[in-house]
């Protein structure tokens, strides 16, 4: 009877440590994928922020495009004369 009882233990041990190896494998797949997905933010953040940059530089060579830069807050408005009073 004892031997029996071990065998099911042991056939129950190998079940439960399948599942936690396929939950495993399920949840690394999972993170790779976000890691992938974060690295893709993460380049098109830096290349947002380059295109911004050159925006900015290039507004000290052609003031026009300030304007644009203005509305998506990347520049300032200069101060009216009035608030300066």
């Amino acid at each position: 009877m004892f031997p029996l009882i071990l065998v099911g233990l042991l056939f129950l041990s190998a079940i439960i440590s399948a599942a936690c190896a396929i939950l495993h494998m399920r949840g690394s797949g999972e993170l790779r994928n976000l890691q992938i997905q974060a690295a893709t933010v993460e380049q098109k953040r830096a290349f947002t922020r380059a295109l911004a940059n050159d925006a900015i530089e290039y507004s000290k060579r052609d003031p026009s495009i300030d304007p644009i830069l203005q509305t998506l807050g990347l520049k300032q408005a200069p101060a009216s004369p009035k608030a300066a009073k």
